[in-house]
C-alpha cells in the first residue's frame, strides 16, 4: 500500500494543477483574474508559495542540516547541491497523512565535476518508500508548509466501547421479561420404580 502512494501523491499533485487552470479559464471575462492568482487555485496554496524543511545528513561526521527552500530554490552545502521542485502534503480530511518533497540531489566527484545521485520523491512518513542511495550525504522532508480549502467535516470518532453486547440475544433475554411457568402436567409423576429402570 505505501508503494502506490508516491503515485497516488503526484496524482493529486497534477490534477490539483488542472483543476486551477479550468478554475481560471471559468472565470467572467470582467473578473479580477490578478485577485483569483493570488488567494491561490481553489484554496489551495500555490507550489511557489509552499515553504519546505528538509534534513541533510553529512554521515562522515554526523552533522544535520535544516534547510528552509521554495519549490525552485537550492542550496549548497560544502560538495553537495540540493534543489527542491515541489513539495505537498495530504489535506488535512484525509487519513492517511503524507508529507512530500521532489528533491533533486548532486554531489561533486573527486574530479570537481558534478553528478546527480537522486531525483525523485521522498516522503516524512515512509523514508524507506524512496532513499538518496549515496555513501556520504542523505536527505529526507521534514515539512511542507501549505494550506487546503475548507474540506469535508473530519470522520466521526468510532463509538466508544461498552460493556453492553452487540450480538443477538435470545427471545427471552431480549425482553427482559421472566420466562413463563411451564404449565403443569395432568399426568402422574412416574414412580421411583420407574425412574429406577430408566
Amino acid at each position: 500500500m505505501r508503494k502506490a502512494a508516491a503515485p497516488l501523491l503526484l496524482a493529486f499533485a497534477l490534477a490539483g494543477c488542472g483543476k486551477g487552470a479550468q478554475q481560471e479559464n471559468a472565470l467572467a471575462p470582467g473578473a479580477n483574474r490578478a485577485t483569483a492568482t493570488a488567494a491561490g487555485q481553489g484554496g489551495v496554496t500555490p507550489m511557489a508559495q509552499r515553504v519546505a524543511v528538509l534534513g541533510i545528513l553529512n554521515k562522515r561526521n554526523g552533522i544535520v542540516q535544516n534547510v528552509t527552500l521554495r519549490p525552485g530554490q537550492s542550496i549548497r552545502w560544502k560538495d553537495v547541491i540540493v534543489r527542491l521542485r515541489a513539495c505537498e502534503t495530504t489535506a488535512p480530511w484525509e487519513e492517511e497523512k503524507l508529507t512530500g518533497a521532489f528533491v533533486q540531489v548532486d554531489v561533486q566527484k573527486p574530479d570537481k565535476s558534478w553528478g546527480r545521485v537522486f531525483s525523485g520523491w521522498l516522503y516524512k512518513e515512509s523514508p524507506s518508500l524512496n532513499v538518496v542511495e549515496n555513501p556520504v550525504y542523505d536527505v529526507w522532508p521534514k515539512s511542507c508548509a501549505m494550506t487546503y480549502p475548507a474540506g469535508p467535516p473530519a470522520p466521526a470518532a468510532p463509538a466508544s466501547s461498552s460493556n453492553l453486547s452487540s450480538a443477538a440475544k435470545s427471545a427471552g433475554a431480549a425482553s427482559g421479561a421472566p420466562k413463563p411457568a411451564a404449565k403443569p402436567s395432568t399426568a402422574a409423576p412416574p414412580s421411583a420404580a420407574e425412574s429406577n429402570a430408566a
